[in-house]
This record gives C-alpha cells, structure tokens and sequence, in this order.
C-alpha cells in the first residue's frame, strides 16, 4: 500500500458532486484533505460519505476564511464503491486534494 493523490487538486462547484468514488475491490483510506481558498472572501465547505446529507457530513458548512487553507489529517476507510461528495458556497473558488491509500480486497 502507498500514498498516493486519490482527487485533485480540483475546484469545487456550488452543487453536491462526487469528488471521488473507491474502485471495485478496493478498500480506500483517506488520509489528508486539503482545501485552498486563494479568493478574497470566505468560502463554505461541506463534504460527505456517501450521497450528501446532515448525517453523512465530514464537514457542513465550514468557514473556509480569504487566502486561508483547511488541511485536514484523518484516517478514513472507506469500502470499494463508497464516494466522496463536496461542494462550496460559492462555485469554482475553492480547491480540493485528496490524499490517500488503495489496497486490493
């Protein structure tokens, strides 16, 4: 198993999207989420395990404040299939990295 860049970096829209969906047999672990907001206004973030919802959310509406970056370190499993979605409060400002692992199952 090695680290790699799962997704990203990419901008996010306004609207829930999936940012990264785990192959078939595979068994993913999330390890970093970057976010970079290089405007000049805060920007919200939300992202989620599956189809986004209040009870799936990683983050909701998170305050992403001008010129700031959210870095995130975690170790999230997710099963083959399991999807990542995001989206911000204002469309294509900020920029999402998804850093992790895959390992066959």
């Amino acid at each position: 198993m090695a680290a790699k860049r799962l997704a990203g970096p990419a901008q996010v829209s306004n609207a829930a999207a999936t940012k990264y969906t785990v192959p078939a047999g595979v068994r993913a672990i999330v390890r970093h989420i970057h976010v970079s907001n290089t405007s000049a206004g805060a920007v919200t973030f939300t992202m989620s395990v599956g189809a986004d919802a209040a009870g799936t959310r990683l983050f909701d509406a998170y305050n992403i404040a001008a010129g700031a970056t959210l870095d995130f370190y975690c170790y999230l499993v997710l099963a083959a299939t399991e999807i990542l979605q995001a989206f911000a409060g204002t469309n294509n400002i900020l920029t999402l990295t998804i850093n992790g692992d895959e390992e066959l199952v």
